[in-house]
């Protein structure tokens, strides 16, 4: 009886320790999420593509990186806009776009920072940093900190 006891304890411990290494467990006051952490490499070629869009004035690879529910902000305006708005009012940016230097991107878990120089056709400066978030491996919202200078290629500020 003892014997068959041990089994019996054995195969409950057992039993829970699986229960509990396959348990998910969540910070309290935080919704659980099933949501999957993208690749660093496929964040990078995002980030990528998203500036080639703009050199190459390419806007369907663009579109085809993008999220459904892709929100867009910026210090010139720009709260959380859509994907209609973007391009109404961003997209024109492409026409007066020479080229992206990036200099730093990092990747951490589904958010991208990238800073980068960037190059008007006019051979002037702007340099920005972007928080780019990801879900389903699509960009879903683009967060851009403007830094000294022009800003955006379409920006008529005079620079002081």
């Amino acid at each position: 009886m003892k014997n068959i006891f041990r089994k019996s304890r054995t195969a409950f411990f057992l039993a829970v320790a699986l229960a509990m290494f396959n348990c998910k467990c969540t910070n309290p006051g935080k919704e659980s999420s099933s949501v999957e952490t993208i690749k660093d490499s496929s964040a990078r070629k995002l980030i990528k593509d998203y500036y080639v869009a703009y050199e190459k004035k390419d806007w369907s690879l663009l579109d085809s990186i993008l999220a459904a529910g892709f929100t867009f902000t910026s210090p010139a305006g720009d709260d959380h806009i859509n994907l209609k708005t973007y391009k109404e009012r961003c997209w024109p940016n492409s026409e007066k776009t020479k080229r992206f230097d990036l200099e730093e991107v990092i990747i951490n878990g589904n958010d991208g920072y990238a800073t980068y120089n960037g190059w008007t056709t006019d051979g002037r400066l702007f340099r920005n940093t972007e928080l780019f978030k990801f879900k389903d491996g699509k960009i879903i919202s683009n967060e851009c900190f403007f830094g000294p200078g022009v800003s955006f290629p379409n920006n008529t500020t005079p620079v002081k």
